[in-house]
């Protein structure tokens, strides 16, 4: 059973002018941090990841893959779970979130779980995206955990720079973190000691 810290990648899933997304996915690296996870935020703005025209595992052997695609996908393969934060673009999930997420196959995913961190300004908290999400993370082959943190008015729940302004932030991740790690401990102690599926 390995006691080594839980390595966690924070998908962030916009890349719009003034995007409320930001904000949410510093607050959920803090927390992590904050819980002694090795937390790495990938973030679309920043990765520039062109639209999905060849995918990593379309690339060839002795094939030269673009860096972006080697580093993105090392962090993702030896990750313990994954943090998908997102919006809800026109009732469904962000575009560029799907667009980075499938740069990378199922492998890279598998027996792995996610959390679901999803956001508006409005009231419903991005709730009709999360539940597309789960389909989604459930095809990419790392099932959602059961809690779903959900944040509404984004804009008044956290500044800018992720800070929260009430405690009801800090107990609304530590549950999603809380459930999250439970079944990330869980698979990664049956990866090692039997293995993968075939």
């Amino acid at each position: 059973m390995s006691s080594a810290p839980l390595k966690v990648v924070v998908f962030l899933g916009t890349v719009k002018e003034n995007r409320l997304g930001l904000r949410v996915a510093k607050f959920m690296m803090s927390q992590l941090e904050k819980t002694g996870h090795d937390a790495v935020l990938m973030d679309p703005a920043e990765k520039g990841l062109p639209l999905l025209e060849k995918a990593s595992f379309f690339y060839k052997a002795g094939e030269e893959k673009p860096a972006v695609l080697v580093e993105m996908e090392e962090k993702i393969r030896n990750a313990d779970a994954y943090v998908v934060v997102s919006g809800e673009y026109n009732h469904s999930i962000p575009p560029a979130l799907a667009n980075m997420m499938d740069h990378f196959g199922g492998s890279c995913y598998a027996y792995k779980p996610s959390g679901i961190v999803c956001y508006s300004p409005g009231i419903y908290g991005g709730m009709r995206a999360a539940m597309q999400l789960r389909c989604f993370l459930a095809e990419l082959g790392c099932l959602s955990v059961s809690n779903i943190f959900g944040i509404p008015k984004v804009h008044a729940a956290l500044g800018e720079d992720g800070t929260p302004v009430d405690s009801h932030m800090e107990s609304g991740a530590a549950k999603l973190i809380k459930d999250l790690d439970w079944h990330a401990h869980s698979m990664r102690n049956h990866r090692e000691s039997v293995g993968k599926p075939n």
